[in-house]
């Protein structure tokens, strides 16, 4: 094997084994592989924003985003071991959209269940005395809506297979019936309905000293190896950029050069993609594939 090549595989599987746990191929066969009827086709809006490397810029814009909430951050801050546990919460996150996004309705339907049970145990008072319990539709829904707009815009600016204002709104309405299945209500069902959801909860937000930590800690104390930063730090680049204007005043985060911070977010996609795309991903059988419209 190449030298080049025999080392783009060992990025693979150390990144693999940070997002999909210990054992990714176990975990991809089962998602990608195990017979039976899906909510969404792989090549669907969902499918293929999902499945892009824009997803690691979007996830940590929504993770900026998501920590404006007080009542979000709340929960985050006194029941998440994130500091600790950051590539074990990766892994969860990660598997848990692969899983209703790609797997069986069994199996999707199985990591909702496991998350409403982990919500309906997070609950607590948020500093300013307000009180917060993590399953609370409306937080949700905030969660949701931060969530899919940053997968959306990430994937708008630095995706690889662009997708046309039709497919963006199908996406909205794929990934909310998702979130509407785990509890959320008001759930956009397209790309209006997701702009003027988050301008309603615009009132509600405010950047605590949470949320300012949950920044510091994403853009400046990355949890990455030290050979791994660089490549990081085009990501945090890029996710900065693509936030709104208004969210990063909250966050006291300095206004981006746009233009070397584009290059700068395509730049850590493109080497993302190169990285996971090593090895070739096994998808299910054809003729075991179904989704939940074919058998209505």
């Amino acid at each position: 094997m190449h030298p080049l090549h025999a080392a783009r595989r060992r990025l693979n599987t150390a990144l693999m084994q940070r997002v999909a746990g210990p054992d990714p191929a176990a975990a991809q066969h089962r998602i990608h592989a195990t017979p039976g009827p899906r909510w969404f086709e792989p090549d669907s809006p969902i499918g293929i924003v999902h499945a892009d490397a824009s997803m690691y810029i979007g996830g940590i814009r929504a993770l900026l985003l998501q920590a404006l909430h007080p009542l979000a951050m709340a929960g985050v801050a006194q029941h998440s071991r994130y500091r600790e546990d950051v590539w074990g919460r990766l892994a969860r996150t990660a598997t848990y959209i692969a899983t209703t996004t790609y797997a069986t309705i069994e199996h999707a339907e199985q990591a909702i269940a496991i998350v409403q049970a982990v919500h309906a145990r997070i609950r607590g008072i948020a500093p300013d005395g307000r009180p917060y319990h993590a399953d609370d539709p409306h937080l949700l829904t905030w969660v949701h809506i931060a969530e899919i707009d940053s997968f959306l815009t990430a994937h708008r600016l630095f995706g690889a297979r662009r997708l046309s204002p039709a497919q963006q709104d199908i996406y909205v309405r794929q990934a909310g019936t998702v979130t509407t299945r785990l509890g959320a209500t008001e759930v956009p069902s397209n790309v209006a309905e997701l702009t003027r959801a988050l301008d309603r909860y615009r009132p509600e937000l405010a950047v605590t000293p949470e949320a300012r930590e949950v920044a510091a800690f994403l853009l400046h104390r990355p949890p990455v190896p030290a050979v791994a930063r660089p490549g990081y730090a085009l990501l945090a680049r890029g996710a900065v950029v693509s936030l709104p204007d208004w969210a990063r005043v909250q966050l006291q985060l300095p206004r981006p050069v746009r233009h070397p911070s584009l290059l700068a977010g395509r730049a850590g996609t493109a080497a993302v993609r190169w990285i996971t795309t090593a090895a070739p991903r096994k998808t299910p059988d054809p003729t075991n594939h179904t989704t939940a419209e074919e058998i209505r």
